[in-house]
């Protein structure tokens, strides 16, 4: 009589199968396709995949139904065959293979490690309804597999516990640094997991067996339930339009072996793994024994770090730790700044081209007239730009300006955001504003992709995270960042309470001062005042001089985020040259006369690198608040 696969897990070991996706596209299938679809339009397809796995030694089948989930689904247009999609996914997968083998319900990650502005509402929903459809088709357990996050994967066994006592398979997808990205330790995820009800914890996907290995190593006290573990066939390779993966069936031959020595329950393969490899697996356990399951039995092994490859000379330098700390910066934060005193930050564009002459004698002479810091956008309204994280670190060592840098959430993924921060960490450049950025088909570029990894939201937690120590991945860091977080606010919106509303969300998420978009009208500035008078963080508000009619006229009509009240566009109407100039400096200082009666921090914005109106207003400012003689930076 066949255990259950609790029994089973308790008294011997079960060979997973491999990778699904990876192996089609192998056999010549695009990878820019839906493979649960193949459930219901090429089912003769998954079923000989199946079958392979389960000639070869594998008695876990998992059902091809990895993304087949309402969230994902919509991206092909077939949000609305998830129910089928996943009904047929079970009853392939039963029929492929014998009545020796458990077929497990095959569930990913929603939310893929990916900071998407996606509610935890929408995951519930898209979970239930999946899991729905695969406990009712009558999977012998659930796998939860390739999960970044516990706070999902927790999410995802609640609602497994609730709708009743399958067993369940809890993998998530780390480095080999063993962290969650949300930042758990892999005791902590496991024990929480444990303490939810799962069945069976492991790792998959992600790296390679060494990695998987090096991950379970960092783990400091035994985990109190069975280990399952499916790890790639190493790193892939794009060779030919393939992607091609190079560890060998007989080297996975070798890690089942450890894995088992190791207490791990079930041993599968995830990307790159083929049939091959499945069999190497379950060969090299077929007179494999391990002792009944107790809690407590994983052992560490012995490994190579990570970083250590032949020929290294890693050991031959000696270097001090103490000497490779940032120096201390003695100045104070713009945040503690304005909270004694009037403040200006200075915007100024990066140039279009490669000539710096004229940015750069604008930074000086901000700094002749004690601008409190210069601030650089992030290639805005999505034009092509001289990197701004390059022009800080010029302006900070040949000028002594402070730099407060944009960072848009547009341009770069999480690799790119991450290396971004960890380079102006580097350059001692720690003040930053987070921002979404224009979408890129608007800019002088429109081929290009908007990337979009993060929301302005999940930028501020993040940059926050590295200042906690933590890396994007959750990998502790050997030092802290030290960036204070600027978010962006646009007062220039018909419901005002409900823009506070959304800036409150960033102060939530970390964000520690405001710079608002340009303001045009002084009733606006009041009614913003008393509206943010409760925020805990300080606002500088916006003030940017017009430079002419046609100025006026397109910033109120072309660009998102502006508004010029009609008083403003009369006084502008017709002027040019230096006339539109006095006159955008003269209504400026209106703005300046309210503004500085509410708001301690003023964030004046250059047009077309006329940096002398900015000049003039910087003085304005200290003229006003009685600061005539050359302030101490």
């Amino acid at each position: 009589m066949k255990l259950s696969l609790r029994q089973a897990l308790q008294t011997t070991w079960l060979t997973g199968d491999g990778a699904m996706g990876t192996f089609l596209h192998q056999q010549g299938f695009p990878v820019n396709v839906s493979y649960e679809e193949f459930n219901v339009l090429r089912p003769e397809l998954v079923e000989g995949v199946h079958r392979l796995y389960y000639e070869a030694g594998a008695r876990i089948i998992e059902t091809n139904t990895f993304s087949a989930n309402y969230e994902n689904m919509y991206k092909y247009g077939l949000e609305s065959e998830v129910e089928a999609i996943n009904r047929a996914g079970v009853r392939i997968a039963r029929s492929s293979v014998g009545s020796d083998a458990y077929v497990v319900g095959a569930v990913g990650s929603i939310r893929a490690g990916k900071k998407r502005n996606i509610g935890m509402s929408q995951v519930t929903k898209a979970f239930e309804q999946q899991l729905g459809v695969l406990m009712d088709e009558g999977v012998d357990g659930i796998l939860l597999e390739t999960f970044y996050d516990l706070e999902e994967m927790q999410l995802a066994l609640r609602l497994i516990r609730k709708a009743g006592d399958l067993p369940v398979i809890c993998q998530f997808a780390v480095e080999d640094v063993g962290r969650t990205q949300d930042g758990y330790s892999l005791n902590e995820a496991f024990a929480l997991l444990a303490a939810e009800g799962a069945d069976v914890v492991g790792l998959n996907c992600r790296s390679g067996p060494a990695g998987i290995l090096r991950a379970l190593n960092t783990m400091s006290e035994p985990v109190e339930l069975p280990l399952s573990v499916f790890p790639n066939a190493g790193f892939p390779d794009y060779v030919d339009g393939k992607y091609m993966y190079a560890a060998t069936p007989e080297y996975f031959a070798d890690a089942a072996i450890r894995f088992a020595d190791r207490g791990a329950r079930i041993i599968g393969g995830c990307c790159g793994t083929t049939p091959e490899h499945i069999a190497a697996i379950a060969g090299a356990l077929g007179s494999y024994q391990p002792s009944p399951f107790e809690p407590g039995t994983v052992r560490t092994e012995k490994l190579e770090p990570a970083s250590a490859k032949a020929g290294s000379n890693a050991g031959d330098v000696t270097v001090n730790e103490a000497d490779m700390q940032p120096p201390a910066d003695q100045e104070p934060s713009l945040v503690d700044r304005v909270r004694e005193r009037h403040t200006v930050i200075v915007e100024l564009d990066p140039p279009r081209d490669l000539d710096i002459r004229k940015f750069m004698a604008g930074c000086a002479a901000l700094q002749k007239v004690n601008a409190d810091a210069v601030t650089l956008a992030d290639n805005s309204l999505a034009v092509t730009r001289m990197s701004n994280l390059a022009l800080a670190a010029v302006i900070k060592k040949q000028v002594g300006l402070r730099p407060l840098v944009h960072i848009a959430c547009r341009d770069r993924n999480l690799i790119g955001t991450q290396s971004h921060m960890m380079g102006l960490d580097a350059l001692g450049i720690d003040h930053v504003l987070a921002v979404t950025g224009d979408p890129a088909r608007f800019g002088d570029l429109p081929d290009s992709s908007s990337v979009y990894d993060l929301t302005s939201f999940e930028m501020i937690r993040m940059i926050k995270q590295l200042n906690a120590g933590t890396a994007f991945s959750g990998k502790p860091l050997k030092q802290k960042a030290n960036f204070v977080v600027g978010a962006a606010f646009n007062p220039n919106v018909k419901h005002l309470d409900k823009a506070i509303q959304r800036l409150e969300r960033k102060i939530d998420s970390g964000a520690d001062y405001i710079m608002t978009q340009p303001v045009y009208d002084p009733e606006l500035i009041k009614r913003m005042a008393e509206g943010t008078k409760h925020l805990s963080v300080p606002v500088f508000i916006g003030i940017m001089p017009l430079a002419s009619g046609r100025n006026a006229e397109y910033l109120h009509n072309e660009v998102p985020g502006i508004q010029l009240s009609d008083e403003v566009r009369r006084r502008m109407a017709g002027l040019e040259g230096e006339a539109g100039r006095a006159e955008g400096v003269k209504i400026a200082e209106e703005l300046l006369d309210t503004a500085l009666e509410y708001f301690k921090g003023i964030y004046l914005i250059t047009p077309f690198m006329f940096y002398e109106m900015s000049v003039s207003l910087t003085e304005y400012v200290w003229q006003k608040t009685g600061r005539t003689q050359p302030l101490v930076l």
